[in-house]
């Protein structure tokens, strides 16, 4: 049970920390180059957000065949999968659990950007985040992380 229980653990503080480092250092930090893979997040994503107050009208469905910030962040998820497949025989409840932490991301960062209230009230964080993008507030799930690592901001 004591090692059940470690997986679990490790893999919720594994999941958050890649999720700081990721929105953080990839999508913020070099998404903000120009002709950089990852630009689409400030370049498409937060620019859309800032014109709508939160909403980004490409989650509403997702549609494969269209390339935007929602399919990307899919095809993310996806190598994350792949990479940690490796380790599912070793560490089944580790992986299963990381799993599960991208799929709770990924309905929770959906649901943000289709309803800016319920982001608003649930997930503060990520709204504040996307008010002002210099705020830090760089984990969308759980604010552990920022919390952590004192990029946690609040706005008044």
């Amino acid at each position: 049970m004591l090692v059940v229980t470690l997986q679990i653990l490790l893999a919720l503080l594994y999941a958050n920390s890649g999720e700081w480092l990721f929105h953080k250092l990839i999508l913020h930090g070099l998404g903000k180059k120009p002709g950089s893979i990852w630009a689409f997040h400030w370049q498409e994503h937060h620019v859309i957000c800032s014109r709508n107050d939160m909403l980004d009208p490409g989650y509403r469905r997702l549609k494969l065949s269209v390339w935007n910030a929602q399919t990307k962040e899919v095809a993310v998820f996806a190598a994350v999968v792949i990479a940690h497949l490796q380790l599912l025989w070793f560490y089944p409840v580790f992986c299963l659990t990381l799993y599960a932490s991208l799929t709770l991301y990924y309905f929770k960062h959906r649901k943000a950007h289709v309803d800016p209230g319920w982001a608003q009230r649930h997930l503060s964080w990520h709204y504040e985040h996307h008010m002002n993008p210099n705020s830090g507030n760089w984990c969308v799930t759980w604010p552990w992380f920022d919390l952590l690592l004192g990029t946690r901001s609040i706005q008044k």
